[in-house]
C-alpha cells in the first residue's frame, strides 16, 4: 500500500514537472518571436513609474511601443496602466507624455489609465478597440509577459500579434528573468483556471 502511494506521488511530481517545464518553455518561446506587422494599433503594457517618470522596464517597453509606432505600422498607440495608491500620475499619463515628447502626435495616443491588473487592461483595450472599430492589435511588453498578453487578448476577441521589447532590465539579468518566469506561471494558472489576475500586479509590473 505504501509502496503504491509513493509511486502515485512519484507520478504525480513527475507530471508537475513536465506541465511546468512546458508551460515555461512556452513563456520563452513567444517571448523570443517578434511578430510585428501593420495592424489597427499598437498597444503598450503599463509598468511601475515613478513620480511621473517611467521606470527603466516601463522605458523599455515605452521606446519599443514608440519606434514602432514612428516605423508607421500602426495609426493608434494605445497606452495602459492605472495608478497605485497614493500615486499622483497614473502609468498611462506617463507613458502618454513619454510618447508625446518622442514625436507621437497627440491624436494618435488612446489612454487606457483605470486597471490594476494585466486582465482588466486587456479587459478596457478590447473595449477601446471596439469602439474605434480596430480588431487588431501589436501588443509590446516584456518577453516573459508576453504569452498571457496575447492569450487573454485572443479570448476578448483581438487579433493580437506581439512584439516583445529587447532591452527589459529583466532579461539582462538571469535571476529577474526566473523570478518573472515564475510569476507569470502562477498568473497564467490562475487565468486559466480562474479567469483571474494576481492580486497587486500593478504593483509588480515594472521593477526598476
Amino acid at each position: 500500500m505504501i509502496g503504491d502511494l509513493v509511486r502515485v506521488g512519484l507520478a504525480a511530481l513527475a507530471g508537475t514537472a513536465l506541465v511546468i517545464g512546458y508551460a515555461s518553455w512556452r513563456i520563452w518561446d513567444q517571448g523570443a518571436r517578434d511578430e510585428q506587422r501593420p495592424a489597427g494599433a499598437i498597444v503598450v503594457m503599463g509598468a511601475a513609474q515613478y513620480g511621473g517618470r517611467p521606470s527603466p522596464v516601463f522605458t523599455a517597453r515605452l521606446d519599443h511601443a514608440v519606434a514602432l509606432y514612428l516605423a508607421g505600422l500602426a495609426p493608434r498607440l494605445i497606452v495602459t496602466g492605472g495608478s497605485a495608491p497614493g500615486d499622483r500620475w497614473s502609468e498611462a499619463a506617463v507613458a502618454r507624455a513619454y510618447a508625446l515628447e518622442r514625436g507621437v502626435p497627440e491624436a494618435a495616443i488612446l489612454v487606457e489609465d483605470r486597471s490594476r491588473t494585466t486582465l482588466e487592461s486587456l479587459d478596457r483595450v478590447a473595449a477601446i478597440l471596439r469602439a474605434a472599430g480596430v480588431r487588431d492589435a501589436v501588443f509590446v511588453s516584456d518577453p516573459t509577459h508576453m504569452l498571457r498578453v496575447l492569450r487573454i487578448a485572443a479570448d476578448l476577441g483581438i487579433v493580437a500579434w506581439g512584439s516583445p521589447t529587447r532591452t527589459s532590465p529583466t532579461e539582462a539579468d538571469l535571476g529577474r528573468r526566473a523570478r518573472a518566469t515564475l510569476h507569470e506561471l502562477g498568473a497564467l494558472a490562475l487565468y486559466l483556471l480562474a479567469g483571474q489576475a494576481p492580486a497587486g500586479e500593478l504593483a509588480q509590473s515594472g521593477a526598476p
